[in-house]
């Protein structure tokens, strides 16, 4: 299958839209697609990096008199010309696709309304602005973001599960579990994205070196504006380590202690290995989501024009609830969101029995409907506890279920209708081991319920080992188990290793 990405870089754009669809490049093509972008060629592009990471990239004509964006979202200028017009130069410069993905802040339903008229394509939208889109699936990563603010008939995939991480992240986040703040020097991060027009990251060196006890690693690429004056500071100061790049940003993280950044697809990063992080907003659009991320009491913030006078401080108060910063963070992202978004994907494109059912994380919301099928005599017939839990105690379980951070709790549920069919429970063992824990609502028996959701858990936890304790006498669960390529170890217990 051919797929196209449309999404460009520049130094009003910045890198992040190229990066994160770089990620999902590198997922389809492990499926076994065939990449290509299409890209703008305009100051600070990134088509040599792509092109590096081995991708294909059709160059679109550029304006023959580029255009100066007049403000932060002036996002029409980010194009270049009317969103029309790039349309109707992707249909003659691409020629064909199947899925065509889109990631730009300009490009919205007329576009994609274009587009798959002339190729008769898929077409994946990837935004956080919730703007109208043409589109078979929308990707929303924003905390806390509600899929039924999108209108329209195109399948909203939203919320910070659905973050397009490298797969580098997830690999490490059983380390970031063991994470301690050092009782004397801290090591910290400052990294503002691939631009940083307003020069967030010196000021904010200016603000801290030489008052606190900490190393620093500073991240800012060649492409920025004020890249040499930076560089050449951080030459002046011996705690002070200046990186054009680093290509596995996950380890760089892991061995920080505390992060200053802008928001972006980099706050699920920071999340996702519980990197507490000091966040200073630098354009109207990652507004949302510094909010959300005050909200969940993850992140601290210090606005643009306050970093001389607030950072300080702000860092000091950061030290000092490290420990809440550090868990708060580990709730919200677990790095599986490229792997949930690439096997969307794949059921759009090649539908199968089960491709209307997803693995959804149970909320509080569900205690009841949970409550309910575990007292259900069939549930309990082959529980290895065949006592029937009180209500008190199972909203008591439920909870600390849900509040854990190592463990997870999904729900099977139809994609069209939003029903809930049944539960598929990984509860961790010991690191990279699990232990799964399945049934299904009465009313969805014989539908292929368990089998799609261990199918689905493959595709998401590869790198996990699951184990599994089944009943002897439960002998359609043992079948479920070694249909699904567990290896039976003794009377009751199967193992899949990792795949």
């Amino acid at each position: 299958m051919r797929v196209i990405f449309r999404a460009d870089a520049s130094v009003w754009v910045g890198s992040g839209h190229i990066m994160r669809c770089l990620v999902l490049a590198d997922a389809l093509e492990n499926l076994g697609h065939s990449i290509s972008f299409a890209c703008l060629p305009q100051l600070g592009d990134m088509i040599s990096y792509i092109e590096e990471r081995g991708f294909q990239v059709i160059k679109l004509n550029p304006p023959k008199e580029p255009s100066e964006p007049k403000h932060d979202a002036d996002y029409e200028a980010w194009l270049q010309r009317p969103s029309s017009e790039d349309a109707l130069d992707f249909i003659q410069m691409v020629g064909s696709a199947d899925l065509v993905v889109t990631d730009h802040y300009a490009i919205s339903n007329k576009w994609q309304q274009l587009v798959r008229q002339s190729m008769s394509c898929f077409l994946v939208a990837i935004d956080d602005l919730v703007r109208e889109h043409d589109a078979d699936l929308i990707v929303d990563q924003t905390l806390g973001r509600k899929s039924v603010e999108y209108s329209g008939s195109a399948r909203a995939l939203v919320g910070s599960e659905y973050a397009i991480l490298a797969p580098r992240f997830a690999s490490l986040r059983e380390l970031a579990y063991m994470r301690v703040l050092p009782e004397t020097r801290s090591k910290v991060l400052i990294s503002m994205g691939g631009i940083d027009n307003p020069n967030a990251t010196l000021n904010s060196l200016k603000s801290l070196v030489g008052k606190v006890c900490a190393d620093f690693t500073v991240l800012l690429s060649p492409r920025a504006p004020h890249y040499q004056q930076v560089k050449s500071w951080c030459d002046l100061h011996v705690n002070v380590q200046h990186q054009d790049f680093e290509a596995d940003m996950a380890d760089l993280m892991l061995k920080h202690d505390i992060a200053i950044g802008a928001p972006g697809t980099t706050s699920w990063e920071r999340a996702c290995l519980g990197l507490p992080s000091i966040l200073i907003p630098l354009a109207d659009n990652q507004k949302t989501i510094c909010a959300q991320l005050l909200q969940h009491k993850a992140i601290m913030k210090v606005s643009l024009e306050d970093i001389e006078s607030r950072l300080l401080v702000t860092y000091q108060q950061a030290i000092v609830q490290w420990h809440e910063l550090f868990m708060s963070n580990l709730k919200l992202c677990d790095g599986l969101g490229t792997r949930r978004l690439a096997l969307e994907i794949q059921q759009l494109i090649e539908p199968s029995e089960h491709s209307n059912l997803q693995l959804v994380f149970a909320t509080h919301e569900d205690i009841k409907t949970v409550y309910d099928w575990q007292c259900h005599p069939k549930t309990r017939e082959f529980a290895l506890n065949t006592d029937i839990p009180t209500w008190e105690g199972h909203q008591s379980w439920m909870k600390r279920k849900l509040a854990t951070t190592t463990d997870f709790f999904y729900l099977v549920e139809e994609k069209t209708t939003g029903k809930k069919l049944g539960v598929l429970r990984l509860d961790k063992i010991k690191p990279k081991n699990y232990l799964v824990s399945i049934f299904v609502a009465p009313e969805a028996y014989g539908l292929g319920v368990a089998t799609a959701a261990l199918k689905m858990a493959d595709v998401i936890h590869p790198e996990l080992t699951l184990h599994a304790t089944v009943l002897e006498c439960n002998k359609a669960s043992q079948k479920l188990f070694k249909k699904a390529n567990y290896t039976q170890q003794n009377s009751e217990t199967f193992i899949r290793n990792p795949i």
